[in-house]
């Protein structure tokens, strides 16, 4: 057995094999490193610039609206693939705001109101996930050109990419007619 963690949650993994992306938070492999060689970066981050703290708290807010919006549209689909697909978003993006809580090293803020509620219909729901989505993702490209610590640019740049991810899945689901 090996062990790995996490660049950007922190989250450690055991397995035969390293995984292509990282089970918790979705970060590809990359930033997947054997445990013994796992260094906390928060730990060493210091004062974050205006910028990057008003960028991590709207990334925070975005997180936390969209980790519940999938568990209701997990909750509401009768698909069973589309079941497993938002309940394993939401565990994405509930490990999202956690990441981003350590390093604000906040309490999470509530959902805004109506952000984290689903529709009874599923295509109505991957629709709004994607919508969802790409505003992320060009979010966070945004936001890591925007900050000026490593670390920072570091996490923006993971959940970016985890977030395109993210919209070729939807994408495909559009596509297929679901």
């Amino acid at each position: 057995m090996k062990f790995y963690r996490c660049l950007i949650c922190g989250d450690p993994y055991m397995g035969r094999e390293k995984p292509s992306n990282c089970p918790f938070c979705g970060a590809s492999d990359e930033y997947l490193v054997e445990a013994a060689d796992w260094i906390d970066e928060n730990e060493s981050l210091g004062e974050l610039s205006e910028i990057s703290r008003k960028n991590l708290e709207e990334a925070l807010q975005l997180e936390v609206n969209n980790a519940p919006f999938y568990r209701d549209a997990m909750a509401r689909t009768k698909n069973v693939e589309l079941q497993g697909i938002f309940k394993n978003l939401a565990k994405i993006e509930a490990e999202h705001a956690s990441t981003i809580k350590k390093i604000l090293k906040v309490e999470p803020p509530l959902p805004e109101a109506g952000k984290e509620v689903a529709t009874d219909d599923d295509r109505e729901n991957i629709e709004a996930a994607h919508e969802r989505e790409v505003a992320a993702t060009a979010f966070y490209a945004q936001s890591a050109v925007d900050a000026t610590e490593v670390r920072v640019r570091k996490v923006f740049t993971a959940l970016a990419s985890i977030e395109s991810d993210h919209i070729d899945l939807e994408q495909a689901l559009l596509n297929k007619g679901v």
